[in-house]
């Protein structure tokens, strides 16, 4: 007997998610000991002081559990948002909500909607709830909305949308996607992952949105901009009846007590994310430059990374890289054999990254 046969439909043919490899593994298994990693799109600043300061405190209670409505955050959430803490469901990261919104709305037989080169937790969450997956193909590497459009039939529940994209950073101009919104059938959710939004110089109000769209959820994170990756926390915005239900599904204590406080804090603090914005504007400057250099082919992003054609085996290049000390993303699977990711680092990572890729491709000087 194979447990796969006694497994739920669709579990045993998963992908298990392969993140970023850790520092501490690389130097285990390579001897490599000065290592940096730009794989996992993390903030090379860490954590405000404010968020650090609210870890601190927070601390003092671990004994207890922490508050499952997440009062003090929905609130800071409602009051940053011009929402209602009613229209908020808290996750243990935003990779736990896009499975509560796949749990709660999908099931056998049904259909979920998600672009080629997209997020690969998408699949994975479609998978294990023994829906099938229908794969719009890209545009330029990115969404293309007429033909995510074209793919929704009657059996179609729910569309994933990430804007900015991961791992191409491709953008969608936020007019594209209210125009698309206005076609969907209202019995189909949309939801808009805006797991990097906080990056971009100029942002558009999607919240609004929701007063209009009754079917739209938002997923957004702490993890990104807001340097708050090992905390796991995030949230989604959507209609209150969409927020109940998707907290009848939630684990009750799903966003720790530390996490929970780290964000409040994260939130007051402007100052940094606006100095983490510009590191990152900063640091594309410092890639482009680099890859332009090198005569190497990139795809424009609008979020904390960028994803660059190697020319060759990626994988290859990837384990390269590690001799080098250097830890990035290859991403064969999702479609691009020859493109390797690169989160933004501090400028002296950037730098190394640059030397270290110049070196492996024989085009050091």
């Amino acid at each position: 007997m194979s447990f796969c046969d006694l497994a739920v439909s669709g579990v045993a043919d998963l992908q298990p998610y392969v993140p970023g490899k850790p520092i501490e593994e690389l130097q285990r298994q390579y001897g490599v000991r000065d290592v940096i990693k730009l794989a996992s799109n993390e903030n090379p600043l860490g954590p405000s002081k404010a968020a650090l300061a609210a870890v601190a405190q927070s601390a003092k209670d671990l004994s207890r559990y922490p508050d499952g409505n997440g009062y003090a955050l929905k609130l800071a959430l409602a009051e940053k948002l011009q929402l209602v803490p009613e229209q908020i469901t808290l996750g243990n990261g935003s990779n736990d909500v896009l499975e509560l919104v796949a749990r709660a709305f999908a099931g056998a037989g049904d259909e979920i909607v998600f672009s080629e080169h997209a997020f690969a937790v998408y699949p994975i969450v479609t998978k294990a709830i023994g829906a099938e997956g229908v794969i719009a193909p890209a545009k330029e590497y990115g969404h293309d909305l007429a033909a995510i459009l074209k793919a929704i039939t009657s059996r179609t529940k729910i569309v994933f949308i990430a804007n900015p994209n991961n791992p191409t950073g491709t953008w969608i101009e936020p007019a594209e996607i209210k125009t698309f919104l206005e076609k969907v059938p209202d019995k189909v959710l949309v939801v808009l992952d805006e797991a990097y939004v906080e990056y971009l110089e100029q942002q558009e109000n999607t919240v609004s949105w929701l007063q209009d769209f009754h079917n739209l959820i938002i997923t957004r994170t702490f993890s990104k901009a807001y340097g708050l990756a090992g905390l796991r926390i995030g949230y989604s915005l959507s209609h209150p009846e969409v927020a109940d239900l998707l907290n009848r599904v939630r684990q009750p204590f799903n966003a720790n007590s530390l996490a929970q406080a780290a964000a409040v804090a994260a939130l007051g603090d402007d100052n940094y994310l606006e100095q983490a914005r510009e590191m990152n504007t900063a640091g594309m400057k410092q890639f482009v430059a680099g890859f332009e250099k090198l005569n190497l082919n990139f795809i424009p992003s609008k979020g904390n990374f960028i994803t660059v054609n190697v020319h060759r085996n990626a994988a290859e290049v990837f384990d390269d890289l590690l001799y080098e000390g250097v830890i990035v993303r290859p991403i064969a699977n999702y479609g691009l054999p020859q493109h390797l990711r690169v989160t933004i680092g501090l400028p002296k990572e950037n730098e190394r990254f640059l030397e270290a890729l110049s070196t492996v491709l024989g085009q050091k000087e």
